[in-house]
């Protein structure tokens, strides 16, 4: 049973569609566009906000952590429980990330939006908050392809699965091995000229 699952996994994550507006992308290439978004982040000292949901609120916090610890890129999950409920209270829960953000996101910063349907309203209006403030937005989703998160986003990691489990799972893979892999993203130098040039 296990060894069945691993391999659902394993086809899963291979299956990952990555797309940079319209345009489908190899990993290597999203890798590379991922690494060039943190860069940039840290070098004009902006901050990646990563939000998601209950497992993604988890898998968020995880990615947030490891971009602190291991690369020293400011990061923030939103999740503080005070700020959260106090928001959601008083505008609605569909805004209790975007109400954050307009307050606090800069044209610099970065968001990474985390949502296995890709139709969590919350999610979905702090990327459209993003959007109307001119910063970068890498989206997580799965379910449909036509979801409405994967439609906002710059950079877009669709897993074509409608399952929570395996679509968190891998999810977290992809954004551990951004991490792990970090130093090692790179393309030729025909290629790197050309994303950095679009990023």
């Amino acid at each position: 049973m296990i060894i069945n699952r691993l391999k659902e996994l394993n086809d899963v994550i291979n299956n990952t569609v990555c797309t940079a507006r319209n345009e489908v992308l190899e990993f290597d290439k999203a890798f590379f566009l991922f690494k060039n978004y943190l860069i940039n982040t840290r070098l004009k000292n902006g901050v990646v906000y990563v939000i998601g949901n209950g497992g993604s609120a988890g898998i968020a916090s995880h990615f947030s952590i490891d971009l602190i610890k291991a690369l020293k890129i400011p990061s923030n999950t939103l999740t503080d429980s005070n700020i959260l409920t106090c928001l959601a209270n008083d505008f609605g829960y569909e805004n209790c990330f975007s109400e954050f953000l307009k307050v606090n996101l800069r044209k610099d910063d970065l968001l990474v939006s985390i949502s296995s349907s890709g139709n969590s309203m919350n999610i979905i209006n702090a990327a459209n908050l993003a959007n109307k403030k001119n910063v970068r937005i890498i989206t997580f989703s799965g379910f449909d392809s036509s979801n409405k998160l994967r439609k906002i986003g710059d950079l877009n990691f669709w897993l074509d699965k409608k399952e929570y489990g395996l679509v968190e799972m891998g999810h977290f893979f992809i954004l551990h091995s951004i991490v792990d892999l970090f130093n090692n993203i790179n393309l030729n130098k025909e290629e790197l000229t050309a994303y950095a040039q679009k990023s």
